[in-house]
């Protein structure tokens, strides 16, 4: 019983976490390399870890790969990059907060100096909620999907018509859609 109780409450808080990503507004601009999703877990984020929320990886930069969806943005490991249709562009601050950022974690930024090999777009950065620099690609907060578990997955592409990849120029990649 208690273990049933356990994987419903885990799924009710899946569901709250896909269908409430929301927030305010605000933008600055700055240049960063990102960070991957530490090597055994898609999900990197500069929060205290958890089981759901690992540490940062150090910097890598972003680069492009091929998939079902067309080319698109991912880090140096391969791990597809998203964007949420909820952030506003150059406003300066991530739509995604709290349960959000457990599901959607950043794209984050330890230097400067940003390397992207292929990507056209214009990289930046803005604050997270606790300080760390989220990259932005054409102004708009980049963030992995922690149920991509190896280079490659889109499994985050169209969840809740509002999380697309992103293309090398910057655009949201509304094709190929997973269907959650």
């Amino acid at each position: 019983m208690k273990q049933h109780l356990g994987t419903g409450l885990a799924a009710m808080a899946l569901l709250a976490v896909l269908a409430g990503c929301a927030g305010s507004p605000g933008t600055t601009s700055t240049t960063a390399a990102a960070t991957s999703p530490a090597a055994s877990s898609p999900a990197a984020t500069t929060a205290a870890p958890t089981a759901s929320s690992p540490t940062a990886a150090a910097a890598v930069g972003l680069k492009t790969a091929s998939s079902s969806a067309g080319t698109i943005v991912v880090d140096a490991k391969g791990m597809s990059v998203y964007f949420f249709t909820k952030d506003v562009k150059d406003s300066g601050t991530s739509a995604c907060k709290a349960a959000c950022l457990t599901m959607w974690p950043p794209v984050t930024s330890t230097t400067a100096t940003p390397s992207a090999e292929g990507v056209s777009g214009t990289l930046g950065t803005i604050a997270t909620p606790d300080g760390a620099k989220q990259v932005t690609l054409n102004g708009l907060p980049l963030y992995y999907y922690a149920q991509d578990k190896k280079p490659g997955d889109i499994l985050g592409q169209g969840v809740s018509d509002v999380w697309y990849l992103a293309s090398p120029a910057g655009d949201m990649i509304k094709t190929a859609s997973t269907g959650y």
